[in-house]
């Protein structure tokens, strides 16, 4: 689910506005895109880049690594279906308030053909210094900088919030993974952590999570067996009880997902906890410098 610079990206939906804009800026950030879909402009050229009918076309003439969606919800089945099906194995899914069970069917046929979903409802995924797949603004040296930390988020503006502090105090980033903000996700924060841990390129990793849910949980569970140092963020420590923040998966229900529970996870799994955003800097370069 890291993104690089040889990835050969689809664009379903490429000649839409927020298609259009946001393929050139991938473009012209580093991003291989390869081919865009569009089964009433197949045959055209749009941006640069050759238009195909449907996934599968532009698979087998030009293969495919990655497909990022930029369709509707009621779209977003059918676009999605249909590039698991054409065997490209990551798909990044940026439409949120899909259906219920047209979500259930995407996760369906990606368990069917091997693929990995990451979203519905996710921000993207940035890998600085090299491409970036999605809605973040990776083109902004103030924001993004390459280096050895890896962030994973639901949010991308909390996501872009923290990747800011980071590289205001210095420290670059391996990737960025948005795991996105949908009650039923294709990558949860644990797969993210899991694999970050594994990436060589690597060294430390920052958690941007929520209350609501218990992904956080499961990644504190995980992280207990990390040897890369691992920092958090959790907004919504001011919410009142039972509260719901804006994303749909993010649902406090009794004392499950709280913020004091999901704080005590992580901090029992051995990550260090900050309050505010503006610490994770300081806290990130105290891990780094830490002996083993």
């Amino acid at each position: 689910m890291i993104v690089r610079k040889n990835d050969r990206v689809v664009v379903i939906g490429i000649t839409g506005k927020q298609g259009t804009f946001w393929t050139e800026k991938m473009i012209a950030y580093g991003t291989n895109v390869v081919a865009g879909v569009n089964p009433k402009r197949a045959g055209e050229t749009h941006v640069g880049v050759p238009i195909f009918g449907t996934p599968a076309e532009a698979a087998q003439k030009i293969g495919v690594d990655v497909a990022v969606m930029f369709v509707p919800p009621p779209m977003a089945k059918q676009a999605a279906v249909a590039a698991a099906e054409a065997n490209i194995k990551l798909l990044v899914v940026l439409t949120e308030h899909i259906p219920a069970q047209d979500a259930m069917a995407i996760h369906a046929a990606a368990k069917r053909h091997g693929a990995r979903i990451v979203g519905p409802n996710t921000a993207g995924l940035v890998t600085p210094g090299e491409c970036f797949v999605g809605i973040m603004p990776a083109f902004v040296p103030s924001v993004f900088k390459p280096g050895r930390v890896g962030v994973i988020s639901r949010s991308g503006s909390l996501g872009t919030l923290i990747c800011l502090q980071l590289t205001r105090a210095g420290i670059g980033q391996s990737a960025f993974i948005g795991i996105g903000g949908d009650p039923m996700l294709g990558t949860t924060t644990r797969d993210a952590l899991e694999a970050l841990e594994e990436d060589r390129g690597t060294d430390a990793v920052v958690i941007v999570g929520e209350i609501g849910g218990v992904m956080e949980e499961a990644a504190a569970a995980y992280a207990k067996r990390m040897k890369k140092p691992a920092v958090a963020f959790i907004a919504g420590a001011a919410a009142p009880p039972n509260k719901k923040m804006g994303h749909a998966g993010a649902i406090v229900i009794g004392d499950a997902g709280c913020y004091a529970g999901k704080r005590n996870a992580l901090e029992a799994g051995g990550v260090v906890v900050v309050d505010t955003p503006v610490q994770i800097g300081a806290a990130v370069a105290a891990q780094l410098k830490a002996p083993a």
